[in-house]
């Protein structure tokens, strides 16, 4: 059974493996304003995940909308991924894009995909090998997609969710953001939440750049009333839900789902 969370000392025993691939899901810039000193190197041969230019589909009005199956697998066989490939993703943050891609992994159908708990921060703390950002040459990959459409959630879904509270919602962003308190980053959108989401906070199932003990998750989690419902998870633009899923992956048997266009989506079309 993969592991959904790897650590660093994990990836140095098994870097050697010739199906491993390690993908760089690191962004230039995040809504959250992180700051990190890490952005000009990756993990030696690591293989340049861009989210933002390759991974979604950029004629959407929405940020990081999901890519159709077809265009998916077309880019995977471009970073000469394979199906029997075993993917490790981290991010530069330590955990924040790359709960996204190992996301994107399991709604096409691929599930040997791990994400490096605390990524890049933790990787050169334990003196794992790097190199300055580049890109790196590969043959095409043989990559194949087999979409699981329950594991996403639209507009529609979400609207007849109100009446039918077949699942409950759990919103990712900050409190001040769920509650309407502060302004939306980005401008225009208005404040608020969905009629009857919760609120965890991605930051709720961190620390120090890592995820917290299934205890300290298990704790959290139940702290609502999860059992026995399925999850949809939402945020501004569906990144940062991830966390929380994949948090709720470790540790609850509930069936889940992202809602792809989360609060950005919902804004513009509930008034």
């Amino acid at each position: 059974m993969v592991e959904t969370l790897v650590s660093s000392d994990w990836l140095m025993g098994n870097i050697s493996d010739p199906d491993l691939i390690i993908l760089d899901a690191s962004q230039k810039e995040n809504k959250a304003g992180f700051k990190t000193n890490l952005d000009t190197i990756q993990i030696a041969n690591a293989r340049k995940f861009d989210i933002k230019n390759n991974f979604s589909d950029t004629s959407s009005c929405y940020t990081n909308t999901l890519l159709s199956p077809e265009a998916f697998e077309i880019e995977c066989k471009n970073l000469g991924i394979n199906k029997t490939s075993k993917l490790v993703v981290y991010d530069n943050l330590g955990v924040y894009s790359s709960p996204r891609v190992w996301w994107m992994f399991k709604v096409m159908g691929f599930d040997n995909i791990s994400v490096l708990d605390g990524g890049l921060p933790d990787w050169v703390v334990q003196g794992g090998a790097t190199e300055s950002c580049r890109k790196h040459q590969f043959l095409k990959g043989s990559f194949a997609t087999d979409f699981q459409e329950g594991q996403v959630r639209d507009f529609e879904f979400i609207k007849k969710n109100l009446k039918s509270q077949r699942a409950l919602v759990i919103d990712a962003r900050s409190a001040d953001r769920f509650n309407g308190l502060i302004p939306e980053s980005r401008k225009g959108l208005r404040r608020g939440n969905i009629p009857n989401s919760i609120n965890i906070p991605f930051q709720d199932v961190l620390e120090n750049g890592k995820f917290k003990s299934k205890k300290e998750l298990l704790t959290l989690f139940n702290s609502f009333e999860v059992k026995n419902i399925s999850l949809v998870f939402s945020c501004g633009s569906g990144l940062t839900a991830c966390i929380v899923l994949l948090a709720s992956e470790l540790v609850l048997e509930n069936k889940k789902a992202i809602y792809d266009g989360s609060w950005t989506e919902w804004a513009q079309l509930v008034s």
